[in-house]
């Protein structure tokens, strides 16, 4: 079994290569794919595997190896027909996790539609931002109080589900300092730390960027 998750970008325009930079920054395997050689070169000076693929064509994809890949991350907004092609492509290759950036919302409910999981407008997400949150195995959604703390909301894992917070002991393993537990839409933020937790609870956490990696 791998130990750590693996990434893709395609499309290598200024969102897809801070995103591919900030994965390659933080330690992770990514791959950075455009049709587009020179771009390729360019971001090639700062992540170490950069491809020239059209990732359009099933047959390119295979050669990239993406069926081994955890996270493709879709970053060609200005092409509706090549996005969505990829995005088909890589779930039929068995992709895990495709998230697309997206010029619209529209666009971003037909991505939906053939398959991504998570869909990016970037006015509202920053390519440092998602990266970063992609990193963080299980959360919701971070905001940045620091380059390595955020205030996340972070999923229960199968695990903890029947444990407490004293017995998972969270901030001396991760850093992570549980400030509230959200279960539906009401939110508790007197946290009982010998309450039984279960995978619909959400924790309101605030960590480390590091700590959270730790959690893969």
């Amino acid at each position: 079994m791998r130990s750590k998750k693996t990434y893709a970008v395609f499309g290598l325009g200024r969102y897809g290569s801070s995103v591919a930079e900030e994965l390659s920054q933080s330690g992770a395997d990514v791959i950075a794919v455009d049709a587009d050689e020179d771009a390729v070169n360019e971001a090639a000076l700062k992540i170490p595997v950069c491809k020239c693929a059209d990732v359009t064509d099933r047959d390119a994809l295979m050669q990239l190896g993406i069926e081994e890949v955890d996270v493709v991350i879709i970053a060609m907004a200005q092409s509706l027909e090549a996005s969505v092609i990829a995005i088909m492509l890589c779930k039929e290759a068995g992709v895990k996790t495709v998230v697309a950036k997206c010029a619209s919302e529209m666009h971003g409910r037909i991505y939906k539609n053939v398959g991504a999981d998570r869909v990016v407008l970037p006015e509202k997400e920053s390519g440092v931002r998602l990266a970063k949150n992609l990193l963080s195995s299980g959360f919701v959604d971070l905001i940045e109080i620091s380059d390595d703390l955020g205030v996340v909301e972070l999923e229960v894992k199968p695990e903890w589900a029947g444990k407490n917070l004293i017995e998972l002991n969270l901030r001396k393993k991760y850093s992570i300092n549980v400030v509230a537990i959200k279960e539906g839409k009401t939110v508790t933020v007197t946290v009982d730390p010998e309450k039984k937790l279960t995978e619909d609870m959400t924790l309101i956490v605030i960590a480390t960027m590091s700590g959270l990696q730790k959690l893969d």
